[in-house]
């Protein structure tokens, strides 16, 4: 029987609780990865959003080059083609992608770390559409880790303090059109994600793959409003791999299609600076004895972990 990650329709959480969680938590501790619909976010948001992220990438390099903030790691605003490397890659990801971050007071206790966002001036509505995505991503994935804090025996709010001032980030991706044959690039190479859970907008485009526990890679498409939800390495390792943080990748398109650029939105939901993963005490047992008894700040491992992949 071929395998394939399920979607589930979050509506559900409000009229069969008990079996949207079971179903939820069955799919993440078996793939990593869920698709998610009945989400209410508007189409016409992700449709407006897209269209301000193509025009600014249509932008011509020098004006891109511009929002490129050296020394910041690509905290916020442009990075360039062929900087980012998943970890162990000799090659470096054929993307280009933007940084949106939270915005929070200037004054606050995480303003050394989350630095303010910058808006390219050349394009009209960009910040309305792309903080709005920003927005609505950071309420659904709220509401997703309400469901999996259930599933391992948590309060449902537990994340919600814990992830109020999240370093997180929304992430417009342009993979260019592919003009040379025998490339050994790849649009974005194996690699697990770093936070908590990234919410994927756009994986209407065929490329995206996931890594099964046989071994195998199980593209994954989605279809109507369905965005694609999967755990990264911060909540693997809080809730000592009952929630896997899946190997996935882009692959490069064969024939016509690598001619044609791929766009997608990923938003990167991370705890706030200062929290401490700590191996969740309900996520030990004597068959998964504590991976990970040293702690570790949030920050100090997402700077870990950005130097692993040449962003710093």
């Amino acid at each position: 029987m071929q395998k394939h990650v399920p979607t589930l329709d979050i509506r559900r959480y409000e009229t069969d609780r008990d079996g949207f969680v079971a179903e939820l938590g069955a799919a993440y501790r078996e793939y990593g990865f869920c698709g998610i619909n009945g989400h209410g976010i508007s189409p016409a948001l992700i449709d407006d959003a897209y269209r301000v992220f193509q025009q600014f990438f249509a932008l011509p390099l020098e004006a891109k080059q511009r929002y490129q903030i050296k020394g910041s790691g690509g905290a916020r605003g442009y990075t360039a083609v062929g900087v980012e490397t998943a970890k162990d890659s000799k090659y470096p990801d054929l993307k280009e992608f933007w940084h949106i971050g939270r915005e929070i007071p200037r004054d606050s206790k995480y303003a050394d770390v989350m630095p303010p966002n910058i808006w390219p001036s050349e394009i009209a509505d960009f910040q309305r559409y792309g903080y709005g995505l920003f927005d609505a991503l950071d309420r659904l994935g709220s509401r997703v880790l309400h469901a999996l804090a259930l599933h391992i025996d948590l309060p449902e709010n537990y994340f919600d303090d814990k992830t109020n001032n999240g370093n997180s980030i929304l992430r417009p991706i342009h993979y260019p059109p592919i003009t040379q044959l025998d490339i050994p690039n790849v649009r974005a190479g194996a690699h697990e994600d770093i936070n908590f859970i990234t919410l994927l907008v756009g994986a209407s485009a065929a490329g995206l793959e996931v890594l099964t526990r046989e071994g195998d890679w199980l593209p994954i498409t989605t279809t109507g409003d369905a965005i694609v939800v999967n755990i990264g390495d911060m909540l693997q390792r809080l809730s000592n791999h009952v929630y896997p943080s899946t190997t996935h990748r882009v692959t490069n398109p064969q024939g016509p299609d690598a001619r044609k650029p791929r766009y997608s939105v990923p938003y990167f939901l991370h705890p706030n600076p200062d929290f401490l993963i700590e191996t969740l005490p309900q996520c030990v047992t004597a068959e998964n004895p504590n991976r990970y008894p040293e702690p570790i700040l949030s920050h100090d491992y997402l700077m870990q972990r950005l130097r692993e992949i040449k962003l710093i």
